[in-house]
């Protein structure tokens, strides 16, 4: 394949734009912003589910103090009903005896059931402040996810602006260069990732490798117009006062 040599240079102002949005979409890819979103989202999985256990822990809390509320207020309400018979005086002695002892049965069974009270209500609190802790880290967690989530975006949105910049002027460079010198090139792209080299000092720039007497001397033999290839990576070498030939 033949080409200008001064169209054969601009391969390499092709395969800079091209290497630049290779450089692009792994930027995207490798964003430290979607590493640190997974992570956030393993930590919030996390707090949802200490937060479910506290809250439960205090809803049981609440349902084992109304049962207790509830006792409370039976006992109450009994002695209420006994206290008031005992008042009026109605009835025989030994019924008499018989709620003035169950009245002492009562005020013990009160003190019994407040007391209890009393520690699930202690118990409730320390659960409440075990759940609002939970609460607060969740809260703090959700806003820096909130806050890598923009940066990513923001990073997001400056990579497409340059790939749309690169590919703007790409399309016109390539629509200019030889169909059957871009294809080549493409295909060597495809397979290898860069498409055309600039051979300096007698290196080839895609393989970094030194060529062999033999083949610069083939090489300087070329027409200048003549498309060369790497024999070791076959990317296209591109010749100019650099190649050392």
């Amino acid at each position: 394949m033949k080409a200008d040599p001064q169209v054969q240079r601009r391969l390499l102002d092709l395969q800079a734009i091209d290497t630049a949005l290779a450089q692009l979409a792994h930027r995207r890819r490798t964003l430290p912003e979607r590493a640190q979103l997974e992570a956030l989202a393993r930590e919030l999985s996390a707090l949802e589910d200490e937060r479910v256990r506290a809250q439960v822990a205090v809803d049981d809390l609440d349902r084992d103090i109304a049962r207790m509320e509830k006792d409370v207020d039976q006992v109450r309400a009994r002695k209420a009903k006994n206290e008031a018979r005992l008042t009026a005086g109605t009835g025989p002695a030994r019924e008499l005896e018989a709620l003035q002892h169950e009245l002492v049965s009562l005020n013990r069974r009160q003190n019994d059931l407040e007391d209890a009270e009393l520690e699930l209500m202690e118990q409730r609190e320390t659960a409440q402040s075990v759940l609002e802790g939970v609460e607060q880290r969740l809260a703090e967690a959700r806003e820096r996810r909130a806050a890598t989530e923009q940066r990513r975006d923001e990073s997001l949105a400056e990579i497409g602006r340059e790939e749309e910049f690169k590919r703007s002027a790409r399309q016109p460079l390539a629509n200019d260069l030889p169909a059957d010198l871009v294809q080549l090139y493409e295909r060597i792209r495809t397979d290898t990732g860069l498409g055309a080299a600039l051979l300096a000092a007698g290196r080839c720039g895609g393989c970094r490798l030194d060529l062999s007497g033999a083949d610069l001397g083939r090489i300087r033999k070329a027409d200048p117009d003549e498309v060369i290839r790497c024999e070791e990576c076959r990317r296209i070498l591109v010749r100019t006062n650099e190649s050392g030939l």
